[in-house]
């Protein structure tokens, strides 16, 4: 049998097999509730060892895109846990994903009276879908204050506690994409003087002091983190080359210190092996690696030991029994790019399932 398909146990992390759904922006939250309709979706996918789940919002002010859910109000945590106890009933573990979108945001997708906040005043290029007003430029965020920085703290740890009373195992931290975390991350956007800004330490201090925090509330055995290193998706830029390498290194070493479950790395052909090697070398929990994988790639990483799980996105979002049909080397659904983000079951839950002819 290959590795994929066999338990996994690293630390507390117990999977039935070694296969991760990818976190998926979805776009099915009508009211940025949980529902019904997600915890089918959900259910059908729990053949993977590990489910993460779409960018969550902690807060109210880092809802950047229509229709994603949040986990900051009882009504979400109730629509929550009807995914977990679905998700559960299959013996798979589910992790919700906390993403804060920053500055990659319009007004419009906000609830009244709130605007979209970022380390530095910088406006992101390019455009956002709006439900109301269709495609908008990303509007110009609010620089947080120290005051603004220690509610945004606050809010990810209230979110954190109530994904668990949600159901969920854990959490895991969207540190890529370009959304708040990184944005501190990357001297582009954040060009901040006080003590979030400048140097490594500093940009990656927001980071470290959520994490830090959630880790004393939940367990740092129920935190993971998602990043993408020299990705420049969402208006970053490139910066320097050995600083990226540099500010991923010591990150992973620091994380390391706190004891989280996992990091998650989100490839792409811009990282160099040294940096792969440098944060496996680093952080001696669980590497997952995500992106571009077959399952004969995945298998390697397995094997090779570069990585201890691996994700797969679009496989699971087209095929319900995606691990199932990897198992027994048939066809896969295409994905409807279509019906990626729109509200309703068309190319969510009616993907069909295998049957052989």
């Amino acid at each position: 049998m290959k590795k994929l398909f066999t338990p996994f146990e690293k630390g507390s992390l117990k999977l039935k097999n070694h296969l991760v759904m990818a976190p998926m922006t979805r776009s099915r939250a009508i009211g940025n509730l949980p529902n019904e309709l997600m915890a089918i979706y959900y259910a059908q996918r729990s053949g993977a060892g590990l489910i993460v789940t779409e960018g969550t919002s902690p807060s109210p002010e880092g809802l950047g895109y229509p229709r994603i859910p949040g986990i900051y109000s009882e009504a979400q945590v109730a629509g929550w846990k009807k995914v977990t106890d679905a998700v559960h009933q299959n013996g798979s573990k589910i992790f919700l994903q906390l993403m804060h979108t920053g500055r990659i945001s319009n007004v419009a997708n906000l609830p009244d009276g709130l605007q979209p906040v970022g380390p530095s005043n910088i406006k992101a290029a390019g455009e956002i879908f709006t439900d109301s007003l269709g495609m908008q430029e990303h509007s110009v965020p609010v620089a947080l204050t120290q005051e603004g920085i220690t509610r945004v703290i606050a809010d990810f740890v209230n979110a954190s506690k109530n994904a668990i009373l949600a159901g969920f195992d854990g959490v895991e931290l969207h540190g890529a994409n370009g959304y708040l975390l990184e944005q501190f991350l990357n001297p582009n956007v954040n060009n901040r003087e006080d003590k979030y800004g400048g140097n490594i330490i500093n940009r990656s201090r927001l980071t470290l002091e959520i994490t830090e925090a959630i880790a004393a509330a939940i367990g740092p055995d129920k935190v993971g983190i998602r990043f993408s290193p020299f990705s420049q998706l969402s208006d970053q830029g490139a910066y320097d080359t050995e600083e990226v390498h540099q500010t991923y290194t010591c990150l992973s070493s620091e994380l390391d210190k706190l004891g989280i479950a996992y990091i998650h790395i989100s490839t792409n052909p811009e990282i160099p092996e040294k940096t792969y090697k440098a944060i496996r070398e680093v952080f001696t929990n669980t590497i997952i690696i995500c992106n571009g994988l077959t399952p004969e790639t995945a298998e390697e990483k397995l094997l090779d030991n570069s990585a201890d799980l691996v994700a797969f996105g679009r496989g699971f979002l087209a095929n319900p029994d995606f691990i199932s049909r990897i198992e027994k080397n048939v066809p896969q659904n295409d994905v409807d790019f279509s019906t990626l983000y729109s509200s309703g079951e068309a190319g969510y839950t009616d993907y069909p399932l295998y049957t052989s002819k």
